[in-house]
């Protein structure tokens, strides 16, 4: 088993550069080793499992390897911050890079520890497609990644979500890039009022992200579910969008088929040209997630 970890991180180091060193390692069956997961954010490693225990042989390999190296159990139930098994302890925020552009991770921050990073090329695509004197608004924006792509883009931003914690987070990453968080905004709030709201101001974007959570509940009690509500959400976010603009629709979801995740965007926004996405080369295994582009061409 260490032999294959050991050959799927050497198959991923061609990425590794100065300008990215936040990627996935190991991505379990797709590397031949399944329930192992394993990502490193600026040298410090989390590997992930299905399980609630990791393999004695692979916890003795990754203790060998001299890194500051973290375990986390995948349960969308219970979702627990990782446990140190190696190496210094980070108790302290720091930077990882991607694209040449900075994160701040935070392993004691809880289940997530600030970027997911099967999101690179769409976070690089958002950053193409953004210019000065466009607007881009990043919805469930979590800590801003999106946005601080699109600001480095030369676009104004709008980051919307429900935390401030989140909402402060991604200030800070605004702040490591060098880029002025009093030049852009920032939304508390549920996204669908805001878009609700946006809306009857006329207010137009040329860019959006839409990357909910597959499930979640307003502080009203009323439940969002992406198989069954993405089209809605699309459709708001369309009355939103300038005439020439772009959405960026994206989804986890395991249970939804890539076809009816397509038609459900065609339905909400009706004549746009929809671009199915692929997710990074070193995601060799599910193809979980689900990105499409909406544009006029």
């Amino acid at each position: 088993m260490t032999k294959s970890l050991a050959h799927a991180i050497h198959q991923r180091s061609h990425l590794l550069n100065d300008h990215t060193n936040a990627l996935r390692l190991v991505d379990a069956a797709g590397d031949g080793l399944p329930d192992l997961f394993l990502d490193t954010f600026a040298d410090t490693w989390l590997v992930s499992t299905r399980t609630n225990y990791l393999d004695r042989e692979v916890k003795s390999w990754l203790i060998k390897q001299e890194k500051s190296c973290y375990w986390k159990q995948l349960d969308q139930h219970e979702k627990e911050s990782p446990s140190h098994i190696a190496g210094p302890v980070q108790n302290e925020t720091f930077i990882a890079r991607e694209n040449g552009v900075n994160y701040r991770i935070d392993f004691q921050a809880g289940y997530s520890q600030g970027i997911f990073l099967d999101q690179r090329l769409n976070r690089q695509r958002v950053r193409e497609f953004s210019a000065a004197g466009k607007t881009v608004l990043n919805t469930f924006a979590y800590t801003g990644a999106f946005s601080v792509c699109a600001a480095l883009g030369g676009a104004t931003t709008t980051t919307l979500d429900l935390s401030q914690v989140y909402l402060d987070w991604a200030r800070d990453n605004f702040t490591a890039n060098d880029l002025d968080p009093e030049d852009h905004y920032f939304c508390k709030g549920d996204t669908f009022h805001w878009l609700k709201r946006f809306a009857r101001q006329g207010r137009k974007f040329d860019g959006i992200v839409l990357d909910p959570p597959t499930f979640s509940r307003d502080d009203k009690g009323k439940v969002f579910r992406v198989e069954k509500d993405y089209a809605h959400l699309v459709a708001l976010a369309h009355a939103c969008l300038a005439p020439d603009g772009w959405i960026l629709c994206c989804t986890n979801c395991r249970k939804l088929d890539p076809r009816d995740f397509a038609y459900m965007i065609r339905e909400g926004a009706s004549g746009k040209k929809l671009t199915s996405l692929v997710m990074p080369e070193e995601y060799t295994g599910e193809d979980y997630l689900k990105s499409v582009w909406v544009s006029n061409q």
